[in-house]
């Protein structure tokens, strides 16, 4: 990414102006064309009322733009309100009778081990293994492996295409959460090999809360039946029949109630900036940002944790800690803005980021040496 591009996507974001935002493991910075689409929400909600036609042609929108960014079709796209929201659905419609497996990883976010866990009550064994292990765990009892792209408390990848080879081997499905990874790298469902992928627009795609996407492989939403389910899932939203449970035939089904409108206004500005600026060359910037990042951990004597290889990592890089709590609290003390999990110090740098930033975190973290680990 040319420094001029950069420079004109930083400005897009006002938070620099005060702050060095490097956190967008957490949340992506606020930008003028999110600020702007809110605006657009409230203004046509005053005008028009109850637009309900056109908010509907809204949520329409963030599914194309959404299949846009993985390769796919829009009508293998769900709708939802978050990642957990989508992943529920799913787990609703699996039949654990005669494979009663479900195998994820150590590296998963709390969403995805409470949900599997949950559908122990249904007769679902889960295996929770180190993912390193994950392969040698999928057998022919497996229905389910259900894995992250990026760890949210150490940055690692997982090899995801050679577990969902293997799991395909076995007849199971398998599952990805990309929310660590969505807008950090470029994401190919049809490379990928997964069955189902689920993420968010919250962090790295810019948008805000309260919306998120599930990609479906193009006929298993006819074979899966939730039970968890809502108006929005419909075959015919408009027919308001509330005499039978008729699912809309494609990934749509996986959707509930009300979508959230506000949401989508920002996640579709969030997407289409993020498509404007280009992900694979927001991954070669932040990817060379993180290369001094770490060489600057290794010169004051920090410990990374993150692999060093930027093919097995994400965008965040975690630098362990005696007090992560406290380096955290240091770091925004001189305006540095980063987050902890694990005991590890979360730095994630995104397009806006530049060197400086890198360097302001740096002359943080000599500060608060006492606080490396």
């Amino acid at each position: 990414m040319a420094v001029s591009t950069v420079s004109a996507c930083r400005e897009r974001f006002p938070i620099f102006e005060r702050l060095v935002y490097i956190n967008s493991c957490s949340q992506g910075a606020l930008s003028d064309s999110v600020r702007a689409a809110y605006d657009e929400y409230l203004v046509g909600w005053d005008e028009r009322g109850a637009p309900w036609d056109y908010w509907v042609e809204r949520s329409e929108t963030a599914r194309s733009t959404f299949a846009r960014l993985v390769n796919a079709r829009p009508d293998d796209v769900a709708v939802t309100t978050s990642l957990s929201a989508g992943v529920s659905a799913l787990a609703s419609a699996i039949d654990f009778e005669k494979r009663p497996k479900v195998v994820i990883s150590d590296y998963e976010f709390p969403t995805i081990g409470q949900i599997w866990h949950a559908q122990q009550l249904r007769g679902a064994e889960v295996h929770v293994v180190a993912p390193e292990d994950v392969e040698d765990a999928i057998d022919e009892r497996t229905a389910v492996v259900s894995i992250t792209a990026v760890c949210y408390r150490n940055g690692a990848r997982l090899p995801a295409e050679e577990i969902a080879r293997i799991g395909k081997e076995h007849g199971a499905l398998v599952l990805l959460d990309a929310y660590q990874a969505a807008g950090t790298y470029p994401l190919d469902v049809q490379e990928l090999g997964v069955d189902v992928l689920a993420s968010g627009v919250l962090k790295y795609l810019l948008g805000s809360a309260g919306l998120g996407f599930m990609w479906v492989r193009p006929g298993l939403s006819q074979e899966l039946t939730p039970t968890e389910t809502g108006w929005f899932a419909d075959k015919d939203i408009f027919e308001m029949d509330h005499r039978d449970y008729s699912p809309s035939p494609t990934a749509r089904r996986f959707q509930s109630g009300t979508p959230p409108i506000p949401s989508i206004y920002a996640g579709v500005a969030g997407m289409e900036l993020m498509e404007e600026i280009g992900i694979a060359a927001t991954r070669e910037h932040v990817t060379q940002l993180n290369e001094r990042l770490i060489a600057g951990v290794d010169e004051l004597g920090g410990t990374v944790v993150t692999p060093r290889d930027p093919e097995q990592r994400g965008a965040l890089v975690c630098i362990a800690s005696t007090d992560a709590p406290a380096l955290v609290a240091a770091l925004a003390a001189n305006g540095v803005v980063t987050s902890e999990r694990d005991g590890n110090l979360r730095v994630s740098a995104h397009a806006y980021n530049l060197e400086s930033d890198v360097d302001a975190v740096l002359a943080s973290l000599a500060e608060n040496r006492a606080l490396l680990r």
